[in-house]
């Protein structure tokens, strides 16, 4: 992937805990996905959104289409990570998020991640197209113009 530290604005810090080790003595590959679910949220919450379970469960939803992975180095029982994440681009019904795990004692990259999140009706199930009250509130903090076009790249 590739993805370049300078375009994240946000950072949140997770401590590895003795029960995410898997039997290599290394963070087990799973437990990398809870690791950006974590700076998600935190970002979300950060710009403005209220994540709760009712929130969550309104007349829409947001769902998971996509979560890739690239594992770049193995992180360790007690290593302080950090979980950079951005929302790179928001289209008509969905947005994607992009994320970094280094470690903070040293910044040595552990893996990268590009989710794509898609908005549907919680009714119907179909795609709805993304609310421009969210696309103003990712616009105004990744600091770039306009709250409706197609990317944010």
């Amino acid at each position: 992937m590739g993805l370049d530290r300078a375009m994240f604005r946000h950072s949140t810090l997770i401590r590895v805990r003795n029960y995410e080790i898997d039997w290599q003595g290394i963070v087990h590959n799973a437990v990398y996905l809870q690791y950006f679910e974590v700076g998600r949220i935190a970002y979300l919450e950060h710009i403005g959104v209220t994540v709760t379970a009712d929130t969550l469960q309104r007349e829409s939803r947001i769902v998971v289409a996509r979560n890739e992975i690239d594992y770049r180095s193995p992180a360790r029982f007690g290593d302080e990570l950090e979980v950079l994440t951005r929302i790179s681009s928001i289209r008509n019904t969905s947005f994607v998020f992009e994320g970094v795990i280094e470690t903070s004692r040293d910044r040595r990259l552990i893996a990268e991640n590009v989710s794509v999140h898609v908005r549907l009706d919680g009714a119907s199930g179909l795609p709805l197209r993304v609310a421009d009250e969210f696309r103003r509130l990712v616009a105004t903090y990744e600091g770039v113009g306009g709250d409706s076009g197609p990317g944010l790249r």
